[in-house]
């Protein structure tokens, strides 16, 4: 296989670009750049250590920045970049930030002031799920109820299923009985 210093492939999250060095040996590093992953490989290695590598360093990542908490101020930036990649910029929201009052749902609107607000609960989930609760919300600022067209909305981030998907999981792992430690 020749190597090619610069391959890109497709992930569900953002673009993943492959970096082959012939001075890298051994390790292999990530980093996030915008929208994009980078990822830094050896070139002898194959497609399928590669797939194996690229795999493991987005797992990686993803539980590096599943531990940062983001700050008010930083939710406030990802509401207003997250409204203008998926909603057209529509949703403007006045405030966002954390809360812990709310102990039986993941966020709330109230569109007449524009403020959006997370549980606290959400801190530490993965990024992808802290964003589609936001797009939720704000999604809420454009359409206040559940109807067909907030549905529509929601279409636009491609991490919607997964995410629910894992909020379900949080909920039902919450039902279950808790096994006495010895």
């Amino acid at each position: 296989m020749a190597a090619d210093p610069s391959r890109t492939r497709s992930s569900v999250t953002s673009a993943v670009e492959v970096r082959r060095s012939a001075r890298r040996s051994r390790t292999v590093s990530a980093y996030r750049e915008g929208d994009r992953t980078i990822v830094l490989i050896p070139a002898r290695m194959s497609e399928a250590e590669e797939r194996r590598w690229v795999t493991v360093m987005l797992d990686k990542l993803a539980a590096q920045e599943s531990k940062r908490v983001l700050g008010d101020n930083d939710l406030t930036e990802r509401a207003e970049r997250l409204s203008t990649q998926y909603l057209g910029g529509g949703a403007r929201p006045e405030s966002v930030r954390w809360v812990t009052n709310q102990n039986t749902r993941w966020g709330s609107c109230t569109p007449a002031e524009g403020s959006i607000r997370l549980s606290h609960r959400l801190q530490g989930m993965p990024e992808y799920v802290i964003d589609y609760v936001l797009v939720h919300e704000l999604a809420h600022l454009l359409v206040p109820g559940h109807g067909p067209r907030f549905w529509r909305l929601l279409e636009a981030y491609p991490r919607t299923e997964r995410a629910r998907g894992y909020l379900e999981g949080v909920v039902a792992a919450a039902r279950l009985p808790q096994l006495p430690v010895d």
